[in-house]
């Protein structure tokens, strides 16, 4: 059990490690609490020694534990209220009626990263609960086709189809055998109903058969799987936490990893907005991601912000919250 001083050391300090990437002397906090260097020496000896407070080689200040950021989380974190510019952003943003709500999504997240510095994601699309209300195909070149998918929802994904050397009523005939036997399939079934329904009677009908049930089985394949949307990847590098260029491939490894970002945490958490600090997620100790769901009448998904241990929590969970809310509304 921590004293209320003993707290407010712990709160100044991750706070001003946060914004300067320095360790904080005593002198720092005396300043702020106006009392004696010799109490503050005592409060950060004793919050060392109690595993909040970890002191580097290279300097008498202190920096925060993985358990101090915890602590500070858990019960000290207080958060930041959005600024108007923050929040005339997010709003022009949701407000555009031209923009789908995937878009929405999105740019919302590209405008974190933007925003923070930090590397944001979108895990997820279109609902189970949709089913196909049609697919249809523009022709690009010769070998390149655009195929667009329709659910009832009005959710509409596209896709480019390289397929050489294949005529064009055969696209069309492969189309719309598509369209006669499987509209009105859960999206996530499609798939598997291309291979069990379409794949033993599709040679009936068109000659280069192979190739064309290959590319469309490919289209729903991905269109039912968990993608993955990733924005500021370069932010990292402008850490110095991830100054190592190894280390930074390996995380965008693993961010392009859809099973490792779907199981990003170690310890369990069920909280609108999860927080995993370090050793507590799967992607690299140094690094802390925060993440939420979201869910809709026609899609759900999770959103994800990652950056260093050392990152702003209180602003992240409030932009978080916020276009969740903007989101689900």
């Amino acid at each position: 059990m921590l004293t209320d001083r003993q707290k407010e050391v712990l709160k100044i300090i991750v706070q001003e490690y946060i914004d300067s990437a320095r360790p904080i002397s005593s002198k720092e906090i005396c300043d702020r609490l106006k009392c004696s260097s010799a109490t503050v020496r005592s409060e950060m000896a004793s919050l060392e020694e109690l595993g909040l407070l970890e002191k580097t080689h290279t300097s008498s200040g202190r920096i925060p534990s993985e358990a101090g950021y915890r602590y500070y989380v858990d019960n000290l974190m207080e958060l930041k209220k959005m600024s108007a510019e923050d929040m005339l952003k997010l709003q022009i943003i949701f407000k555009n009626n031209q923009l789908q709500l995937n878009d929405c999504v999105n740019e919302s997240l590209k405008l974190i990263s933007e925003m923070t510095n930090y590397t944001s994601m979108k895990l997820g699309g279109a609902s189970h609960d949709n089913t196909l209300k049609e697919i249809s195909v523009v022709p690009i070149n010769n070998d390149n086709l655009a195929v667009i998918v329709v659910t009832n929802t009005g959710y509409v994904e596209h896709k480019n189809v390289y397929i050489p050397n294949v005529d064009l009523d055969d696209v069309k005939k492969t189309v719309n055998l598509i369209n006669n036997m499987i509209v009105g399939t859960p999206i996530d079934e499609v798939a598997s109903k291309l291979e069990y329904e379409i794949k033993p009677i599709i040679g009936n009908y068109v000659e280069e058969h192979e190739k064309l049930y290959n590319a469309f089985y490919n289209v729903f394949n991905n269109f039912t799987s968990k993608n993955v949307d990733v924005m500021g990847r370069g932010n990292l590098l402008k850490h110095k936490e991830f100054s190592n260029l190894e280390k930074v491939s390996n995380i965008l490894e693993k961010i392009d990893d859809n099973e490792i970002l779907e199981n990003v945490n170690i310890s369990e958490s069920n909280k609108d907005i999860n927080i995993f600090i370090g050793k507590e997620n799967n992607i690299d100790e140094d690094m802390t991601v925060i993440e939420t769901n979201y869910k809709t009448p026609t899609e759900e998904g999770k959103l994800v912000v990652i950056g260093p241990k050392r990152m702003e929590y209180d602003r992240v969970v409030s932009l978080l919250e916020y276009i969740k809310e903007q989101i689900e509304r």
